[in-house]
């Protein structure tokens, strides 16, 4: 899949993630790989720049394996974004079917 369509959709799908259970990276990396090749370099640039823009807050917990984990947990603002998406995309998806199942019929 073309890697600029991937990048796309990827706020998206972190948002996603996100709106239900807080997540570390990691942890969000391997979630949207089950579905989505994509490589861990492209998910904590999005991260940082979501959590500037204010979509996301962060907390450190302790973990059993290691250093303590940066959680992400989705803000207001962030779950206004998501419906924001989620509406863009379901329109996408819309325009993209119609046009591969019925062409361009007016």
């Amino acid at each position: 899949m073309n890697v600029q369509f991937k990048k796309g959709v990827l706020n998206l799908c972190v948002l996603a993630l996100l709106e239900n259970q807080d997540r570390y990276g990691y942890e969000l990396v391997q979630a949207i790989s089950h579905q989505i090749e994509i490589s861990e370099g492209s998910v904590y640039p999005l991260l940082r720049r979501l959590t500037k823009e204010g979509y996301f807050t962060t907390y450190l917990k302790e973990s059993t394996e290691g250093p303590p984990r940066k959680y992400y947990q989705i803000t207001k603002q962030g779950l206004i974004y998501l419906e924001e998406l989620r509406q863009e995309w379901d329109s996408f998806i819309a325009g993209v079917n119609h046009l591969i199942h019925e062409g361009d019929v007016k």
